[in-house]
């Protein structure tokens, strides 16, 4: 039967994301034009164990995470939308399947895949934008390392120059040789001693010597 004509449309494009063990997202959109002031969610266990009615109102979302769900089990949701004059037919019966604890990655989920490959793609971006810096670091040490070794060259030659200069005005004053080879050596003059050898005189006479030396030996 036909909706009252102040009432919205139903939602439409209703889909399950994000499906986990225990939680997942639904999401929809309305028609344009029309006024929604909420939304209502009927869930129901395909077994018929459960079901829970959510309603929110004052609210523009288009999206809401159904949490305590039952680990591998089977769910039916369907969407309403609230306008200032009620409430609008539930939407079509959307089907869906938790996970389970040991599942990491959801199967029937498209928006999930795509996730994970825009964060795999992210991932790699961020690996080659890391080897990039890390082989511009290691050439700017090369570099620095290179010019270092160059000055240290440049340093050792001037310190071995001015060596080789200090050494030459000491050559200069050394001592001269001699044509044969030999140095000259400097003469130091030895303090002068004259000895009077005084022979002992036998039978000499006193004329002869003076008289002091005749004192000392007996002529």
């Amino acid at each position: 039967c036909l909706g009252h004509p102040d009432r919205p449309p139903s939602p439409v494009n209703v889909t399950v994301t994000q499906l986990k063990a225990n939680s997942a997202t639904v999401s929809w959109d309305v028609p344009e034009g029309d006024v929604v002031i909420g939304y209502a969610i009927l869930q129901q266990r395909q077994d018929g164990q459960m079901q829970r009615f959510i309603r929110e109102v004052n609210t523009t979302n288009r999206a809401c995470v159904l949490w305590d769900l039952a680990e591998d089990a089977d769910y039916i949701i369907q969407v309403q939308s609230i306008g200032l004059y009620g409430e609008s037919q539930a939407s079509k019966r959307v089907h869906f399947r938790t996970l389970k604890e040991t599942d990491r990655l959801p199967s029937n989920s498209s928006n999930q895949g795509d996730i994970t490959m825009e964060g795999l793609d992210k991932d790699r971006q961020l690996q080659t934008g890391e080897i990039i810096i890390i082989v511009a670091v290691l050439l700017m040490w090369a570099a620095v390392i290179a010019l270092f070794c160059r000055q240290y060259d440049i340093i050792k030659d001037n310190d071995s120059n001015n060596n080789k200069e200090k050494t030459k005005p000491s050559s200069e004053h050394s001592t001269p040789e001699r044509p044969s080879g030999g140095l000259l050596r400097s003469k130091k003059k030895s303090p002068s001693v004259n000895i009077i050898e005084v022979a002992p005189v036998w039978g000499c006479a006193r004329s002869q010597l003076p008289s002091h030396a005749c004192r000392a030996w007996p002529c």
